[in-house]
């Protein structure tokens, strides 16, 4: 919502959760325009400082204006907007439910335009350090692709590593900063990893093209019981194979390992050489002689994560998952019913 805030014109927004008592008026936007031509950057400046301080008089003093200077230009941005940003107390002031909205939107603007100018700087001093990301075989390379292109775009003349392993031996080096982050399928666990997801795609099987399956325009899980059998080495990735079995024991299913492969492209030739049916990605790049069919019944899921630790240091990965991933720009995300059961585990991922 506080995205919305830059691009539509606030009066319509803010009047649509404002408590009446707040007595919030609807600007029409044809007369006053959306809130970019309202206010200026240095009113977001006021109105974090008097938040910041709650006191008027003090926080005239850090923006070196005089208090009723401050005072009258933040009624002026009230009346513009038909907002009543703060309640004025003999203890002091204090935003209103709405106005916290407005709060949080300038402290965040704030924040985020010195860090731009910060980043810009060391881009232009070429102070900015190659960027070592690791990636998994099992991630599409064409998120790889992407997140190179839009990195180079974002960050011209900067340096990016490349380099490729199991997802475990992928976040070993991220742990031990030999890298700076990692494009992993999920789950990912644990409490130091802060994660930004870009990508999903259906889990489906994959036969060979003359395997009588193959006939059929979609497969049960009964259809596998017996030809599931291929399978993503488990030692490569434990948390999503164990999430994998939990999936199958919760749809009433049970399998049988035969064969495993430590990459998506010897899957694909235990398939081709009839050692049984696997499970790959939607978005897999298929090799000659084999195909896939969606799985009824379920609408299981392959999730892409961007990941980092809490706390790292590289001056660029803020700004990645700040700009370069905040609408997921490096792939279109899948439609995900919330109530089916997905491959990924769950995670809180902070904005």
């Amino acid at each position: 919502m506080l995205i919305a805030l830059a691009n539509h014109g606030i009066a319509d927004i803010v009047c649509s959760v404002a408590n009446p008592s707040e007595q919030i008026c609807r600007i029409p936007t044809e007369r006053y325009g959306p809130m970019s031509e309202l206010v200026e950057f240095r009113h977001l400046k006021y109105i974090a400082a008097v938040a910041e301080t709650g006191n008027f008089t003090r926080a005239a003093e850090r923006l070196f204006l005089s208090q009723p200077s401050l005072s009258k230009q933040i009624k002026d941005i009230e009346a513009e907007l038909g907002i009543k940003i703060f309640n004025r107390t003999p203890d002091g002031v204090v935003p209103t439910p709405v106005g916290q909205m407005i709060v949080d939107y300038a402290i965040a603007t704030l924040h985020g335009r010195s860090h731009v100018f910060r980043i810009a700087k060391e881009i232009f001093l070429g102070k900015v350090p190659p960027l070592r990301v690791g990636f998994s075989p099992f991630v599409n390379s064409r998120h790889l692709q992407a997140f190179r292109a839009s990195y180079s775009r974002h960050f011209p003349e900067c340096a990016l590593q490349l380099s490729g392993g199991g997802t475990v031996h992928v976040l070993q080096r991220v742990e031990r900063g030999d890298l700076d982050c990692a494009l992993l399928t999920l789950p990912v666990v644990g409490p130091n990893w802060h994660l930004r997801h870009i990508a999903s795609s259906p889990l489906v099987a994959c036969m060979r093209a003359d395997d009588q399956l193959a006939g059929k325009s979609e497969v049960s899980l009964d259809d596998l019981s017996t030809q599931l059998t291929i399978f993503r080495d488990p030692d490569g990735h434990p948390s999503a194979h164990s999430r994998l079995m939990q999936l199958f024991a919760e749809a009433g299913s049970s399998v049988q390992i035969s064969c495993s492969a430590a990459t998506p492209h010897d899957i694909q030739l235990l398939v081709r050489d009839g050692f049984g049916v696997a499970l790959v990605p939607e978005d897999s790049v298929l090799q000659s002689d084999v195909t896939t069919r969606r799985i009824g019944g379920v609408e299981w899921t392959v999730d892409t994560a961007f990941v980092h630790r809490r706390g790292a240091e590289h001056p660029a990965l803020s700004f990645i998952d700040k700009y370069i991933l905040a609408e997921n720009s490096l792939s279109p995300r899948t439609s995900v019913n919330p109530e089916r059961p997905q491959l990924s585990l769950k995670f809180e991922i902070p904005a």
